[in-house]
């Protein structure tokens, strides 16, 4: 596994694996499980925090799930994704809040949800040292504006996808993210960049694949049409803590083995 950004590369035959965690537990079966890279999300807001979107998720909110998954692995590469209006407004407040994440938390780079307006910004903080994953394509912070359909389906968008993917490029970002586009735009961006690609929803020519961990786990409601679940830990967590209630309601639970007594104390009452 990486354990720098300039080791984050793909190498021809092994796609790159990138899942979300947003605590310790998470992160350290990620790592046992050989995940690449981690991403701390600002899609925490709806799969942890109980948001309708992202938008509400704060710098402080992802600056200590960062720390949780930082704290608990050693060999991924932990990467914060800065939360809306984080970045992007204020030079001297972006700067602030990402160096917030590598300083503080202990990530080893920060996302930013990008476009034309920070190519100058993902250049500063390479400048400074602080590592910069691109994002492009369907961007939750833009919920707004664009919903959550996919992009880059018009010849002007998607010209406008890969003119703005080989931007942050020169401007040093070394990863970008390609979310919820046509599988061969995201191919040919990919055979365009030196740096890795990370497809979600993208098709699987991308460098590397990145997933919600909620998703990936069966934690959620409902998934997007280009994620699937690998596992049903909703019904297992749903189905323990049934037993548990059952256990203490027909009071089975707890039993003796879980019970200490101390003799001396008899007589205390």
């Amino acid at each position: 596994m990486p354990t720098t950004v300039g080791e984050f590369r793909a190498d021809g035959e092994t796609p790159l694996t990138m899942l979300t965690a947003y605590d310790a537990p998470t992160a350290a079966a990620c790592e046992r499980a050989g995940v690449d890279a981690i991403l701390v999300g600002d899609s925490m807001g709806n799969a942890m925090l109980g948001y309708d979107s992202t938008l509400p998720v704060t710098v402080d909110e992802v600056a200590s799930r960062t720390g949780a998954v930082a704290r608990a692995t050693d060999e991924p590469l932990v990467i914060a994704d800065m939360p809306f209006l984080s970045f992007g407004v204020d030079e001297a407040e972006s700067l602030h809040n990402a160096g917030k994440m590598l300083k503080e938390a202990g990530a080893h780079a920060v996302k930013l949800e990008s476009g034309s307006h920070t190519v100058e910004l993902t250049e500063r903080l390479a400048e400074l040292g602080i590592p910069v994953m691109a994002h492009l394509g369907l961007t939750p912070q833009k919920v707004n504006q664009l919903g959550y359909a996919r992009q880059g389906t018009s010849r002007e968008a998607a010209s406008e996808i890969a003119d703005l993917a080989v931007a942050h490029e020169d401007a040093g970002a070394f990863a970008l993210v390609l979310e919820h586009v046509p599988a061969n735009l995201a191919a040919r961006i990919t055979d365009d960049l030196s740096i890795p690609t990370i497809g979600i929803g993208a098709g699987k020519n991308c460098d590397g694949q990145v997933l919600v961990a909620n998703d990936v786990l069966g934690l959620g409601e409902r998934i997007p049409p280009f994620a699937t679940s690998f596992g049903d830990l909703r019904g297992e967590m749903e189905n323990a803590i049934s037993d548990y209630v059952d256990a203490v309601e027909d009071e089975e639970f707890p039993a003796d083995e879980h019970s200490h007594v101390e003799s001396d104390l008899d007589d205390l009452y």
